[in-house]
């Protein structure tokens, strides 16, 4: 009877703690408040490149949330089509990028990864300069050259799913959906 008791005492804790975290701790973050922007396409001799920021990702909450240990994940998700006017256009390239961010309290050091960069994870005692790594995509080789053809319109759209916290499993079903975000798609038409 006593460990019963005691089970049913420590669920209901459990639950009156995290009613109190839904109604008073998270807020939904507005989609509006992040966006893609200055997306840029160029080329060296061999591929299309790609560069674009991600602005608005960082709100306070989500600040708060990585400077207390939280690990945070943003994916970029990027498309590349060939234009045709009386058709769908076609579907030429889809990459998705993860960047990831964790806090060492102990070292007092950012570390983040992303996916597209080869090597290591890059660390830094700056907040500002990881952020920073976490919204940029710069010269991302997409596409050869050579796999496209001259004088045909050509389209990439972009958008990112912002502030996926990692969460401990009992948490993460509940306040994932409050955190998770996605900006409009972004996108930006040439001719090669």
């Amino acid at each position: 009877y006593s460990v019963r008791y005691f089970m049913g005492r420590k669920a209901g804790i459990v639950c009156m703690l995290l009613a109190c975290l839904l109604w008073h701790g998270v807020e939904p973050v507005a989609a509006e408040d992040a966006r893609l922007t200055r997306m840029t396409v160029s080329n060296t001799r061999d591929d299309l490149l790609l560069y674009l920021t991600l602005e608005g990702a960082f709100t306070d909450k989500l600040k708060e949330a990585i400077l207390s240990g939280v690990p945070a994940t943003f994916v970029f998700h990027i498309s590349l089509y060939r234009v045709r006017n009386w058709w769908a256009d076609k579907s030429i390239a889809d990459i998705e990028l993860t960047h990831s961010i964790k806090y060492d309290n102990l070292k007092k050091e950012f570390t983040v990864k992303r996916s597209w960069k080869e090597g290591s994870p890059v660390i830094t005692p700056s907040f500002s300069q990881a952020q920073q790594w976490m919204t940029e995509v710069d010269a991302l080789s997409m596409y050869s050259l050579k796999e496209l053809e001259k004088g045909r319109q050509y389209q990439i759209r972009a958008k990112a799913e912002v502030s996926k916290l990692t969460l401990p499993l009992y948490l993460h079903y509940i306040l994932f959906s409050l955190w998770d975000v996605e900006t409009d798609w972004y996108t930006i038409d040439f001719i090669y």
